[in-house]
């Protein structure tokens, strides 16, 4: 059966239009290679072509080579099509070459996207470099960050907005920076391994899906920011992990990881969720022996190197895990931080009896051997700020092994954590100044060393917990705020225990004392870890030559095992030692 006209028509049309279609991508394939031919034969013209993807996280080139080649006077470059045209570079933007030929000293305009990936990598080096002799780089987007993180003596500003890390990125490699502790399996978001850089990130806001860590970027522990070079600056960046709190990491992430030495992290705001299980705290253990729930922890930020510094920050910890620690970290700063946990009552949790939650398949049994006991307030975190006395570092492609050692902690505010600041397992000088404790479980500890000009309230426990009966050579000022509030199961305002301290404790309200709490000098702690001799080490504390002055209303009981205790109380006195010698003083009107 023959075609109508109309179908006729149809299939003409349809012809002529393929045909065009043909004529357009030969006419542009054609233009292409003109372009590169014409180079070659020294003709400037200006060429285009769709740029090949940009590629991130990946240079198989390093820097070194670059700089090397990038010092010829005359340099080989390749197409796509394996042709090579010689020349020096004149001149050098974003997306293309400025060369004089060799050959004839013809000039000519050279598109980087004809080039293969190595020499495109190589034009985007000479253009950073450019940028670099001109000031501040500004680019408006972390793709095109990426490739300075491991530059050298460059000051780079990302473009404010907001920028979103999902899942899909993940998945895809856009993010594959590999960093290396040991044994660990590692990767890194943000990875600034280069040297005396500034990274301005005011008015930016990184937002990371709670599933880059989760499952996007495979069997990997995850580090969001992660420094290894040395003498950087990096600083004013909101970043906030976006999920919710049970989002747990598949292998563990930490927001912040500093190594290398002399770097300082100021002025970001970090918002990290994602841990499990969130809401009990430790009752059920840390991850390591006699863990009753399993455990995938996240921690906020952690501090290793030489002289790092983290300053001015704002942590909002939503995660079980530390907030701010310290491991193989020597001569640490961390000043003017603000940190912010969550508590939850025991009671709170013991409504969840029948319920099948986590806590109730195991029957409250906790970590410490018996059911978690009602009327305690517990951080849903770990520390404010700690110090481990081990870890490796990494500092100029050497891993260091060792303990932290000499930090130092000023201004800092704590809120809502099981500690505030918590030093004792650090050595050399230890320093603690203008800090304050708010609602957390504990506010003070330090083994050795000096808390002057502090803050806490005994809200949820005591301003100071000595740690080991090893404690010794603590120089105390600690003034006690009041609070709207007391859920404070131990009933201790103070612990004190060791030895050869001189230890300061000062009301910032003398009317608002409870007098339900007091200070218990050595002796049984009823605290909620050290119940039926759970952890003995850290209960039961003997007490000797030392000096303590009380100048609040708080009772204070000194009980057997302490000995030479001198000093004054405003509060009660219950002496059960030996030669103690506190005397009783009633305040005067200006109180000292």
């Amino acid at each position: 059966m023959a075609d109508s006209p109309s179908m006729v028509l149809k299939k003409q049309i349809f012809r002529n239009f393929s045909l065009a279609v043909i004529c357009l991508i030969t006419v542009y394939i054609a233009g292409v290679q003109k372009a590169f031919t014409a180079i070659q034969e020294g003709v400037t013209e200006s060429a285009t072509a769709e740029a090949a993807p940009e590629t991130v996280g990946k240079n198989p080139t390093n820097g070194a080579q670059f700089e090397v080649r990038a010092e010829k006077k005359f340099i080989t470059f390749t197409d796509t099509k394996g042709r090579e045209v010689v020349a020096e570079v004149l001149d050098v933007s974003e997306d293309s070459l400025k060369i004089r030929k060799k050959k004839d000293r013809r000039v000519a305009k050279l598109p980087i996207a004809l080039l293969v990936e190595n020499d495109r990598l190589f034009a985007k080096y000479l253009f950073e470099k450019k940028q670099h002799k001109e000031g501040q780089v500004k680019v408006n987007s972390l793709a095109k960050l990426l490739p300075f993180l491991d530059d050298d003596n460059v000051d780079v500003k990302l473009e404010p907005g907001v920028y979103t890390i999902t899942e899909d990125d993940a998945r895809n490699g856009r993010f594959q920076s590999y960093t290396f502790i040991r044994d660990s399996k590692l990767k890194a978001l943000l990875l600034f391994k280069g040297n005396n850089s500034t990274y301005d990130f005011t008015g930016v806001t990184i937002k990371v899906e709670t599933g880059v860590f989760q499952s996007g970027l495979g069997d990997f522990k995850v580090y969001q920011v992660h420094v290894t070079g040395n003498k950087n600056v990096i600083k004013n960046l909101t970043l906030e992990d976006v999920g919710s709190v049970n989002d747990f990491p598949r292998r563990g992430c930490v927001n912040i990881v500093m190594d290398g030495s002399y770097n300082r992290i100021e002025g970001f705001h970090v918002t990290s969720k994602g841990s499990k299980p969130y809401g009990y705290g430790d009752a059920f253990g840390k991850g390591g022996k006699r863990t009753v729930i399993g455990h995938k922890k996240h921690s906020t930020f952690l501090i290793r190197g030489l002289y790092n510094h983290a300053k001015n920050c704002t942590l909002i910890h939503r995660t079980y895990g530390h907030c701010i620690f310290m491991q193989a970290a020597s001569h640490p700063t961390i000043e003017g931080c603000h940190i912010e946990g969550e508590m939850r009552t025991t009671d709170d949790m013991l409504k969840e009896k029948g319920t099948g939650s986590p806590a109730d398949r195991v029957d409250f049994m906790t970590t410490w051997g018996y059911e978690l006991p009602a009327g305690y307030m517990m951080s849903t975190g770990e520390a404010g700020i700690r110090a481990y006395n081990a870890g490796q570092t990494i500092i100029n492609g050497e891993i260091i092994e060792r303990g932290t050692d000499n930090p130092t902690v000023l201004d800092c505010t704590v809120k809502y954590m099981r500690t505030c600041v918590t030093l004792t397992h650090a050595t050399g000088k230890k320093y603690v100044k203008g800090c304050t404790s708010i609602g957390c479980e504990q506010a003070f500890a330090i083994g050795t060393g000096s808390i002057i000009d502090c803050y806490a309230d005994a809200a949820y426990g005591p301003v100071y917990r000595s740690t080991y009966d090893s404690d010794k050579g603590v120089h105390v000022e600690i003034t006690i705020l009041p609070s709207d509030t007391y859920y404070n199961g131990s009933k201790c305002v103070a612990y004190l225990g060791g030895k050869n301290h001189n230890i300061t404790l000062r009301a910032k309200d003398p009317n608002t004392t409870n007098k339900d709490l007091s200070i218990l000098v050595g002796g049984d702690f009823n605290g909620l870890r050290v119940r039926e001799n759970s952890n003995p080490t850290q209960n039961n504390h003997s007490a000797t030559n030392s000096e303590i002055n009380n100048y609040t209303d708080y009772p204070m009981i000194l009980p057997a095992n302490s000995s030479g205790i001198t000093g004054r109380t405003y509060g009660s006195l219950i002496d059960d030692g030996t030669k103690n010698k506190i005397r009783r003083k009633t305040p005067s009107k200006s109180r000292k």
